[in-house]
């Protein structure tokens, strides 16, 4: 199949290629700060049905804004293409994001296909998603049939009035919370729920979230306000650090740290002692993590991103619909990954970050 051009349309379930990439240094490929390739966020649609104001305020992506037509997304078998090359380059972990990923027509397709790539030595990849929910009770068993492993829900309040407030939707937050339960029946667990705190905006929720998710089974993760984006008006005086947050929860409750899993996890975690779940603090601003990130981006349509808060991307969808082969783009992942020096959120702290970002939205969080 090497040098195949793809239909950018289709989402035909043919089975997933044997790669035919040289490996090259494969698990050895490093960045400029000697960072491993670990991890591949798939955006696959810049669609998304909320308006929450830290990443898709209303005032900027109107209903009248314009996102990609579906000719230049990545097709599903363009997506694989570049996820086969890049597990044979040392990734080991994809996520779904978006947007909204399950706007995206056929997304248990992409995932069925997804689930047949093996690491070099044999291993399955690792396949999670990030979703607002609110699809999630319907689509959860096809999801979990194809082949996704996981899920993380986004979900920043409990309070139905702040949640719609949040949210910037008509969407009810018991939506969201039967999306949550439906997953985590079928399968997709443990569940991760991640809620961005702001001060003065949402930060009474703290404590009714985790009373509500404590001992259910779920692992909510608190994560301190970011200046993702060019649009969502970030304010430092907005921000409440991960410390301030645990302060808050070890007054109501009895917790103690959990030591990290695995290299590069963001969260910095923490159990309650009556044996009753955990969560977890992601502390993007006051803590900075960038000497462990293992991320690289793939836009909706075809760019590579090495940074949440990159400001520019690396385009391989040219390559796609060409006659590339797989050494070729492979060739160019491995560049783009060895030039790779970004360390926004340590430089941000220095004050020397740059100031034009690209959003969230059309990369994932």
């Amino acid at each position: 199949m090497t040098g195949r051009i793809f239909n950018p349309s289709s989402t035909s379930l043919a089975p997933a290629r044997q790669p035919t990439v040289v490996a090259h240094e494969g698990a050895g490929l490093r960045d400029q700060l000697q960072r491993p390739l670990r991890d591949l966020r798939i955006s696959v649609t810049d669609r998304c049905n909320f308006r929450c104001t830290y990443c898709m305020p209303r005032e900027v992506f109107g209903a009248d804004h314009a996102f990609l037509p579906q000719p230049q997304l990545l097709s599903f078998e363009e997506i694989v293409r570049v996820a086969t090359i890049a597990v044979q380059m040392g990734v080991q972990k994809i996520r779904l994001t978006g947007g909204e990923p399950l706007l995206r027509k056929h997304i248990e397709n992409l995932i069925e296909l997804l689930s047949q790539l093996r690491t070099p030595d044999g291993q399955p990849v690792e396949l999670a998603m990030t979703t607002n929910a609110t699809l999630l009770a319907q689509k959860a068993q096809a999801l979990k049939d194809a082949g996704l492993h996981r899920v993380t829900v986004s979900l920043d309040a409990l309070d139905s009035a702040r949640f719609t407030q949040l949210s910037d939707s008509q969407v009810a937050v018991e939506r969201v919370l039967a999306g949550i339960e439906k997953a985590a029946e079928v399968g997709l667990a443990p569940v991760k729920v991640n809620m961005v705190v702001r001060k003065g905006i949402n930060d009474d929720q703290i404590i009714p979230m985790a009373r509500y998710f404590k001992g259910r089974g779920h692992a909510l993760r608190f994560i301190e306000y970011m200046d993702v984006g060019n649009t969502n008006g970030w304010n430092m005086a907005e921000v409440i650090t991960g410390a301030q947050i645990v302060e808050q929860l070890a007054h109501e409750f009895e917790i103690e740290p959990v030591a990290a899993d695995y290299y590069g996890e963001v969260a910095d975690r923490y159990r309650y002692v009556d044996g009753s779940g955990e969560f977890g603090i992601i502390t993007s601003v006051s803590n900075p993590f960038c000497g462990d990130c293992t991320r690289m981006r793939l836009s909706p349509e075809g760019q590579f991103f090495l940074c949440l808060f990159a400001s520019r991307g690396y385009d391989v969808r040219s390559l796609l619909r060409s006659q590339a082969t797989d050494n070729e783009i492979a060739a160019h992942l491995m560049e783009v990954w060895r030039g790779r020096g970004d360390r926004y959120s340590e430089l941000r702290g220095q004050n020397q970050a740059p100031r034009e970002k690209i959003e969230m939205s059309y990369i994932g969080g």
